[in-house]
């Protein structure tokens, strides 16, 4: 059974899925349908929307290597692994996924949060005002189940990047919440330094 989260609730991952050992983090956008223009107007550029996760250690980062995305593709335990990147958000359902193996996530780490931001945003005037249908959902690897979903239906004009969630350890238990923070970071860079 799927949960539809609202910005900020807080869901529990294992107590209602005994056995949960690792989940996909799907993230999926599309573009919205551009304003008419000109004839010879140029085509503007697809939307490349790169998503990331960040394993903290008490809710702060300590080495660079602690953030999966699409140049570090796989945490050093072998926990976390982005599955590729979308360069347009084409297609249905996920356009990018993080594999999570909960069962083996390293003690010292409490928290993982996914970010996305739109590559190169700042040079392309992108922001995420400019695409639609943007959603993440936690899924049961075992038998590809919906665990939860969080659609992001506001209006984000001018803003370029977002932490879209968290998973954290909680008395033992792993729990999802759905955060929906929009930000101007310019860049993965700017995003990663909030939480150092």
């Amino acid at each position: 059974m799927s949960v539809s989260l609202q910005k900020g609730q807080k869901v529990s991952l294992s107590k209602d899925n005994a056995g949960l050992s690792k989940v996909i983090v799907g993230l999926g956008w599309d573009e919205a349908k551009p304003a008419k223009r000109g004839f010879f107007a140029p085509k503007p550029q697809a939307i490349d929307c790169d998503a990331s996760a960040i394993l903290l250690m008490d809710g702060k980062l300590r080495a660079n290597d602690d953030v999966v995305y699409f140049n570090n593709l796989r945490h050093k335990s072998g926990t976390v692994q982005h599955m590729g990147d979308n360069l347009t958000g084409a297609g249905d359902g996920d356009d990018e996924q993080i594999i999570v193996d909960l069962a083996a996530v390293p003690q010292q780490y409490d928290k993982i949060v996914v970010v996305v931001n739109i590559y190169q945003a700042v040079q392309r005037k992108q922001h995420f005002g400019m695409i639609q249908n943007a959603f993440i959902r936690i899924v049961d690897a075992r038998n590809n189940t919906e665990l939860c979903k969080y659609n992001l239906s506001e209006d984000y004009s001018n803003m370029t990047a977002m932490i879209f969630g968290e998973i954290y350890r909680h008395n033992g238990e792993w729990k999802f919440n759905a955060v929906g923070q929009a930000t101007t970071d310019p860049g993965l860079g700017e995003l990663v330094n909030r939480f150092i």
